[in-house]
């Protein structure tokens, strides 16, 4: 063999050496890195010895979670762990609910208020509540304390959880679980550790719980009248599993249908075929019982309706209270409240409604938006521009069909210097995505927007007005509109507004009367901006009880989808 040949081979030999030493040394450094998982039983004879071997526990047990995602055994993880491990650290790890190898009244406490969170929109099981329940089961029953109750690794287990729950629930019930949104006016989307810390201590001085709880929720009259019916709600909580009803298309649809109405109590036989009269009485009875249009068909609504348990009520009470918590934590002295979902509007003033109103508000595929404004002007006998977004999807197909439609219809086609322009002379073939025209219906009582509108500042065109179909108010299922929100009351709603203005106000009305009368257009600037707040609540509280909205825009199930599916 060359010499050449032999060099290269004592080289390789001397870097696999090296590598190995290499290999062997980070392998040791990961493993002194990465701290034991701590025994899963350790029983402690002696108080003094379980205090000092609980307090090496909760130390070993916080530096295995740093080191495994949060995880402290196979079943349980610490949410928030390096929250968790800053509490323990700033009081030299002691035990924070256990005090001689019993609860503390608080931990207690703890317990009680996990196994009662549905009572606060919130879910038991997202605080641990098996694992703890069992824990204290176990405790309770070890009277002669041979095992259990001297186990410092199932107490450290258990104190571990308690205050990984206590620091979530803190945050679900200040802050909520759904993600701060561009509508949002909270300041304090984010809570420190520091801000825990506090509540904790403030917790073991009052030795309180509910103290706590109460202090961190909402001061909103909603969240309360809405928290104040969730007894009753549990209490009469309909169990049963019904089938979920296919859409109408599927071949199945029929045979489903009659299988719920039936489980539901609305049809006396699923055994035999039932024909189409029997159906709609029984779909009718089913409408009249949800509260919905009673017109004995199978719409969107109704099959939403029918398809909805109270697991999913449950869940829509869980999201609303959270939505409460999304609002500022004091409201305007007075302001405008509108409910999408539950078609009403509000004045409130000082927690009063000086009004109400029923709403029409956006259709599925153009839905009202979720917003903050305030209401800047009035104005009477108002035109309507048609947004481009209508155009495209019904004015241009209609015009493309016959060009006479917008003359039909009482529009104007006006070019970019505001001149009239015939229909006729367009060529509406050319034009897909939009036009290079406005389409503008006149002031007058066939007005889309009636004789009223009221303007706030907005990114999507859309604002408070009256309808030239007022009969369309007494449907129940009001989601109708363009995008804008139809008023019933609107007149009262003006002539209120007016009469906060100033001491000039009676003129003002009078004047906006003649205007009325005359059908004049005229603008009618508001100087003391009304707070408008659209939003989509789809549960309220009133006297203890419960009323629940149709999720009209999905938006409960996709949030459910999101955030609370686990449960």
């Amino acid at each position: 063999m060359s010499k050449s040949n032999t060099s290269m081979i004592e080289n390789l030999k001397r870097n696999s050496l090296s590598i190995l030493s290499i290999t062997f040394c980070c392998l040791l450094i990961i493993s002194c890195n990465n701290p034991k998982q701590p025994p899963a039983i350790q029983i402690v004879n002696t108080p003094e010895d379980f205090n000092l071997k609980s307090t090496d526990l909760i130390k070993k047990n916080l530096d295995f979670a740093k080191s495994n995602k949060g995880k402290i055994d196979d079943s349980i993880s610490l949410l928030m762990a390096g929250t968790v491990a800053k509490i323990y650290e700033s009081d030299g790890y002691k035990p924070v609910w256990e005090q001689n190898r019993k609860w503390t009244p608080y931990g207690e406490e703890l317990i009680e208020f996990i196994s009662n969170a549905k009572l606060y929109g919130l879910f038991p099981e997202d605080y641990y509540h098996h694992q703890l329940v069992s824990i204290h089961n176990r405790f309770r029953l070890d009277t002669l304390g041979k095992s259990d109750s001297r186990d410092a690794a199932l107490w450290t287990r258990a104190d571990l959880m308690m205050t990984s729950a206590f620091i979530q629930i803190v945050k679900d019930i200040k802050l909520g679980r759904l993600p701060q949104d561009s509508i949002s006016l909270r300041n304090d989307s984010v809570l420190t550790d520091d801000f825990y810390l506090q509540q904790l201590n403030e917790l073991q001085k009052k030795g309180s719980l509910q103290f706590i709880v109460d202090e961190l929720e909402p001061k909103h009259k909603g969240y309360h009248e809405l928290k104040a019916g969730i007894k009753d709600f549990l209490n009469n909580a309909d169990t049963n599993m019904y089938v979920k009803v296919p859409p109408i298309k599927n071949t199945e649809f029929k045979t489903v249908l009659q299988q719920r109405l039936f489980q539901g109590g609305f049809i006396d036989f699923d055994s035999t075929w039932a024909d189409s009269l029997q159906l709609a009485e029984a779909v009718k009875k089913f409408q009249k019982h949800a509260g919905i249009n009673v017109d004995g068909k199978i719409g969107e609504v109704t099959l939403r309706v029918l398809n909805t348990s109270d697991k999913d009520r449950f869940i829509s009470i869980a999201i609303t209270l959270d939505r409460y918590k999304m609002l500022p934590e004091k409201m305007p002295d007075r302001y405008l409240w509108v409910n999408l979902p539950g078609y009403y509007l509000r004045l409130i003033e000082n927690d009063t409604d000086k009004l109400y109103s029923k709403i029409i508000v956006g259709k599925t595929n153009t839905r009202s938006p979720v917003l903050n404004s305030s209401i800047s002007e009035m104005i009477t006998y108002p035109q309507w521009t048609i947004p481009q977004s209508i155009i495209v999807k019904e004015i241009l197909p209609a015009a493309k069909k016959n060009p006479g439609y917008i003359t039909k219809k009482g529009f104007s086609l006006l070019d970019s210097k505001g001149n009239e322009v015939s229909p006729d002379s367009v060529n509406w073939s050319k034009y897909n995505k939009g036009i290079p025209y406005r389409v503008v219906q006149g002031s007058g009582d066939a007005n889309a927007l009636g004789v009223m509108k009221f303007n706030f500042s907005n990114k999507y065109s859309v604002y408070l007005h009256d309808t030239n179909q007022r009969s369309l108010f007494s449907n129940s299922d009001r989601a109708m509109s363009h995008g804008c929100v139809r008023v019933q009351n609107w007149e009262e709603l003006a002539y209120n507004i007016l009469r906060n203005e100033s001491a000039e106000s009676t003129s003002k009305e009078d004047s906006v009367r003649k205007w009325l009368q005359q059908k004049r257009k005229h603008s009618i600037p508001i100087m003391k901006r009304l707070p408008l707040f659209i939003r989509y609540f789809t549960c309220d509280g009133e006297n203890g009880k419960i009323r629940f909205y149709d999720d009209i825009y999905g938006e409960d199930k996709m949030l459910y989808e999101k955030y609370f599916k686990r449960n």
